[in-house]
């Protein structure tokens, strides 16, 4: 029998390793993509649609074709995640090289630090306006300015930061039961009353083929195309990190069935009713709103006001805990992992939410568009290569113990730990993608740009690789591990699950 095989502790610790436990079902990964849907962001965009003059069967159309391509890849990278065992930034190591992979997690984990900090800010707004609402003597203390927020500013921001760090530092499975009974459900029974409160108040009157701006047939189609893509681009990062959940999975029909019923099903229905809710606001209030606070603002009722601005305040929490946290703890805690476990991880992307001050990244057009588009558009190669790699070049076939070797003659140690083929991939597509994202004399195809970044970055990579290709019997076999929990057997997965 081989003897074990020792993880290097530059490269491993228990929270990088292969899942031990294998506890997030058929609806926990469905309420996982409830967290991340049910966001004022999402609400917002598909009201934009309707508000832009597509009719509401169109919105439908539209955004249930974007998130059919979601799903298709997130069964690919779930299939990975759930294959391996290991988080997002351990799984690139394949790719990338066991010290090579710490440049796409640390590109995940700036863009997931900023958006932290912006949702943690937006959801401390919401809980300003709940102040005010239940004690309006709190309003004098939010027209000064430190640092460019109120005394209120900072307190709710920094409660809602507490709680936040509370939550998130108690581990994953921690995090897999409060989504599982909070940040999903409760906002669409909000959404639902919402909906009806307003349905009932327009008597009905809500037209689902009426284009609200008069759009002709040619620009409704373009608009349709632009909805569908930048509905991808908007859960690319999700798609590049969908491991970090995967690996958690009991089988492959979990993340499966999850990713039906909480993507093409939920997140097209929630667009239905975000849709319909702007429709309503147009008889009931003569206008169209937007945002599901606003809406929440003109009832003028201090009960519905208090209940919506909670809901939507775990929401926030919600879509942090999905999109902005789980990915840059694991991140950083790949950068060290002799001293940064997931906690610790998750602490430091915390902090660094506050350094950033979040409040002035989203009030300033530049820095979200340059800065935080700019990054958005690596977002299409680095899925590219993580793709072309596992399927292509690998078939699925994958050393979990080299991901965790520092062996210069290890699988994936490459060239001192970096992979210059991913490097030539992702450079040339990184820079194609960015300039197309960012600069206005190309703001015709700039909602593309991933596309463009995606095929370069997947065709390089996949013809510079074609020599390292597995094949024959030797395709699709999962290599046995012997990465254990620094005692024998562990939680190691040594065969896969069946497919």
């Amino acid at each position: 029998m081989t003897a074990p095989r020792s993880p290097d502790p530059r490269l491993y610790n228990e929270d990088l390793a292969p899942a031990k436990e294998r506890t997030w079902g058929t609806y926990s990964i469905f309420a996982l993509w409830m967290s991340d849907t049910h966001a004022i962001s999402n609400y917002a965009f598909a009201a934009s649609l309707f508000v832009l003059g597509l009719p509401t069967w169109e919105v439908f159309l539209s955004l249930l074709a974007g998130i059919t391509i979601v799903h298709w890849l997130m069964n690919r990278m779930g299939h990975a995640g759930h294959r391996t065992g290991v988080p997002f930034p351990v799984l690139a190591r394949a790719s990338w090289g066991v010290y090579g992979a710490n440049i796409p997690a640390l590109i995940r984990a700036v863009m997931a630090v900023a958006w932290y900090g912006i949702q943690t800010w937006l959801a401390s707004e919401a809980l300003i306006l709940l102040g005010v609402q239940l004690a309006p003597g709190l309003a004098a203390y939010d027209h000064n300015s430190i640092l460019g927020l109120s005394t209120l500013g900072w307190i709710a921001f920094l409660v809602m930061w507490l709680l936040q760090a509370v939550l998130l530092t108690r581990g994953m499975e921690f995090i897999r039961k409060v989504q599982d009974f909070a940040t999903g459900p409760v906002v669409w029974l909000v959404m639902l009353v919402l909906a009806v409160w307003l349905v009932v108040k327009a008597g009905g009157d809500i037209s689902l083929t009426r284009s609200l701006t008069g759009l002709s047939g040619g620009e409704q189609l373009h608009q349709s195309v632009i909805a569908v893509s930048l509905t991808v681009a908007t859960f690319l990062t999700l798609v590049l990190n969908y491991a970090d959940f995967a690996r958690f999975t009991p089988d492959h029909r979990s993340y499966r069935r999850g990713n039906l019923l909480g993507l093409p099903v939920n997140f097209t229905a929630f667009a239905v009713v975000s849709v319909l809710m702007t429709a309503g606001t147009i008889s009931v209030f003569g206008t169209a709103i937007a945002d599901p606070v606003h809406v929440i603002a003109r009832i003028d009722n201090p009960v519905v006001t208090v209940v919506g601005a909670l809901s939507f305040m775990i929401a926030t929490i919600g879509i942090n805990v999905v999109a902005n946290f789980v990915s840059p703890a694991y991140d950083f805690a790949n950068l060290a992992p002799r001293h940064l476990d997931f906690r610790r991880g998750g602490m430091v992307t915390a902090v660094l939410a506050i350094v950033v001050m979040p409040w002035k990244l989203y009030s300033s057009p530049v820095v979200i568009q340059y800065f935080l588009g700019g990054l958005g558009a690596f977002l299409g190669p680095l899925v590219a290569i993580l793709l072309v790699d596992y399927y292509l070049v690998r078939r699925g076939r994958i050393d979990v113990d080299a991901l965790f070797s520092a062996d210069e003659a290890g699988a994936y140690y490459y060239r001192r730990g970096f992979n210059p083929e991913a490097a030539i991939a992702f450079v040339p597509a990184a820079a194609v993608s960015a300039v197309l994202a960012l600069v206005k004399f190309f703001a015709d195809v700039a909602p593309f740009s991933w596309c463009f970044g995606l095929v370069i970055a997947g065709g390089i990579y996949g013809l510079r690789s074609a020599k390292a290709r597995v094949g024959g019997a030797m395709a699709q076999a999962l290599i046995t591990s012997q990465v254990t929990s620094h005692v024998a057997t562990g939680g190691v997965l040594t065969r896969p699950a069946a497919e």
